[in-house]
């Protein structure tokens, strides 16, 4: 597992179901640990980090320099509510959010935005993790 995890991203990491080859995507990724954790452990699979702050998206770039130049992880700044797939873009297998406030039911009407354009970037099947089950809790994706 990579270092310079927390205890608490170390157990959620884990707790993934992650396979070799996937795509994932991760939400609210801040300085990109826990993607690199992930990218780590699916091989040639690859790792999307959103986040909404540039500050944090250029920590996770700076942090990630041998992982993005690998072709396994990138970045992108996006709220996850705006979130749409570039062209040519293939949907992601898993998402997985950790402390993302458009996410955690404060917000209605933002958090059935970011369902909608989920929905969208997600492949047939893709799951949707949150922290906060024991550690992560599986959400089903409204778009209604």
């Amino acid at each position: 597992m990579a270092s310079g995890l927390s205890a608490r991203l170390r157990e959620i990491v884990e707790a993934i179901p992650l396979r070799p080859g996937m795509r994932v995507l991760e939400i609210g990724c801040g300085p990109g640990a826990a993607a690199r954790a992930i990218a780590a452990r699916i091989g040639d699979g690859h790792v999307l980090g959103i986040d909404r702050s540039a500050v944090a998206i250029r920590q996770a770039l700076t942090a990630s320099w041998a992982e993005v130049e690998s072709g396994r992880l990138s970045f992108r700044q996006a709220a996850v509510e705006d979130f749409t797939l570039e062209s040519g873009e293939q949907p992601y297998d898993l998402a997985l959010a950790v402390r993302v406030g458009v996410l955690d039911g404060r917000h209605p009407q933002a958090e059935l935005r970011a369902h909608h354009h989920l929905a969208a970037a997600l492949a047939p099947g893709a799951k949707l993790y949150l922290d906060g089950g024991t550690p992560l809790r599986e959400i089903r994706l409204r778009t209604e």
